[in-house]
């Protein structure tokens, strides 16, 4: 039987009675939107988080761009950011008309390499938005020493690692603003989009909280012109049950972090790598090789799930090809773009498929299993 990449039906069943009990309680009260069961979810999230506040929104670029404009940024500006992330990293800069500045990753974390980010600031800069790639923290120490020193604010992409932690904190709580996503294959997914941030300054969340609703707090008086960035109530019942199960579902998945790494230990490969301050959540298991293309062809072929994040770093975007001089400006990017493939990774990844995929994987190379 094929080994799917994710599969998102387990973790259904295993709670499809409270679902559809909370789905039920929300459509007896006819209450949609910003109502009980998102302030339930915002008071359950900000506690889990770490953080004095939390806010649920449409989705998780919402959040990100959401979080940029309640911090003044706009037109003149410049946010450094990765290249190597989802396109949301870098368009939500763009959307407030602040410059996207890009710097190069750290060749064994996939994140933000702080010494890139010290050689890019300029008078224009006014933040960084560091990435938690695939469930593993950012060197968040580095990060805020810098924005300390050039008085920098940090907004968290930390729409991967929900959960995740740095240095006992968890990520999302580090900078100004955490920002995550709700997306139905992250390690918190809804039924749908959505997406949430996370602060402890009272005036940044009134400014989103703001934002979120078309720029009012009294019908028809909008104060300022936002948008329509708001967690409907049937997202956050549901989200609501999956929280109080997402610390067990992360420790299932770096359980399978841990098989996958001692079969691979002895290939010629790289693996993801852990660090002392980091505690990942493996929302993707990405491996590194040369023979890339040709191991997701023999993972097809056996029918072993399978995915490249990301195939094209961002600066090779259309949308963005003035900010490309020449091949070779982010060399690190670059080459991960070439060379990652992430294997099958999910809370409930049964030890049958996980061994299908350790027999595939090591036969490609000519191993024994």
């Amino acid at each position: 039987m094929p080994v799917p990449f994710i599969d998102l039906n387990p973790q259904f069943k295993s709670i499809e009675k409270e679902i559809i009990s909370a789905s039920s309680r929300v459509l007896r009260s006819q209450h949609f939107v910003l109502a009980d069961e998102g302030r339930c979810l915002e008071a359950e999230s900000a506690k889990y988080l770490g953080s004095k506040y939390a806010l649920g929104l449409a989705s998780g670029s919402d959040a990100l761009y959401l979080a940029l404009l309640a911090l003044g940024i706009g037109a003149g500006d410049e946010v450094i950011t990765s290249p190597f992330s989802f396109f949301a990293t870098a368009s939500s800069i763009t959307r407030t008309g602040a410059k996207v500045v890009f710097a190069d990753i750290d060749p064994d974390t996939f994140n933000l390499d702080p010494g890139k980010v010290r050689a890019k600031i300029t008078h224009r800069t006014r933040a960084i938005l560091p990435v938690h790639l695939f469930g593993l923290s950012c060197d968040m120490a580095a990060i805020l020493k810098i924005a300390k020193k050039y008085s920098l604010r940090v907004v968290e992409d930390a729409a991967q690692s929900f959960g995740a932690s740095y240095c006992g904190k968890k990520t999302g709580s580090l900078g100004d603003i955490g920002c995550f996503s709700f997306y139905p294959t992250k390690s918190l997914g809804g039924a749908g989009d959505g997406g949430m941030v996370s602060t402890d300054s009272s005036k940044l969340y009134a400014k989103i909280r703001l934002l979120r609703n078309h720029g009012s707090v009294k019908k028809y008086y909008h104060e300022v012109i936002g948008i329509n960035s708001r967690l409907d109530e049937l997202q956050a019942a549901i989200l609501r049950i999956k929280l109080r199960r997402l610390d067990r579902w992360n420790a299932q998945r770096r359980r399978h972090a841990k098989v996958y790494d001692k079969a691979f230990k002895d290939l010629p490969l790289k693996i993801p790598v852990s660090t002392k301050d980091a505690r990942s959540i493996y929302h993707l298991y990405t491996i590194r090789t040369p023979r890339r293309d040709a191991l997701a062809v023999h993972l097809g072929r056996q029918g072993i799930g399978h995915g490249v994040y990301y195939p094209v770093p961002l600066h090779f975007q259309p949308c963005y090809k003035e900010l490309r001089k020449r091949r070779g400006d982010y060399p690190v990017s670059e080459s991960a773009a070439l060379s990652v493939l992430s294997l099958p990774m999910y809370a409930e990844l049964e030890t049958k498929n996980i061994k299908a995929v350790i027999k595939s994987v090591r036969s490609f190379f000519g191993a024994r299993t």
